[in-house]
């Protein structure tokens, strides 16, 4: 099945609706099951989150464009931007999230 990156960045200064949205957002990424590849925030230089990535498994992009729209952060208003970019794997080195 194809992969597909989707990549958001927060609009400046908006700490709080991500906090406000994260409970839901991360519960919305748990019913996604294994469809939800690897995911996590973007960071600034000083560990700030200011954006989301995810790798996500789908049969087409407009599946998971229907992820996109139903995330509760981009329901919320969090995101200045975002893309999905289709993806293939081609090295994998690590083990985990630290």
């Amino acid at each position: 099945m194809p992969l597909f990156v989707i990549s958001w960045r927060d609009k400046p200064d908006a700490f709080e609706t991500r906090a406000a949205a994260r409970e839901a957002h991360l519960a919305f990424i748990g019913t996604l099951g294994d469809k939800a590849r690897l995911g996590g925030p973007y960071l600034d230089d000083q560990g700030r989150m200011i954006g989301s990535m995810m790798i996500i498994e789908a049969e087409s992009l407009e599946a998971v464009r229907a992820i996109h729209d139903r995330d509760p952060y981009k329901l919320a208003g969090l995101f200045e931007s975002s893309t999905i970019t289709p993806w293939r794997l081609t090295v994998q080195r690590f083990g985990g999230a630290s």
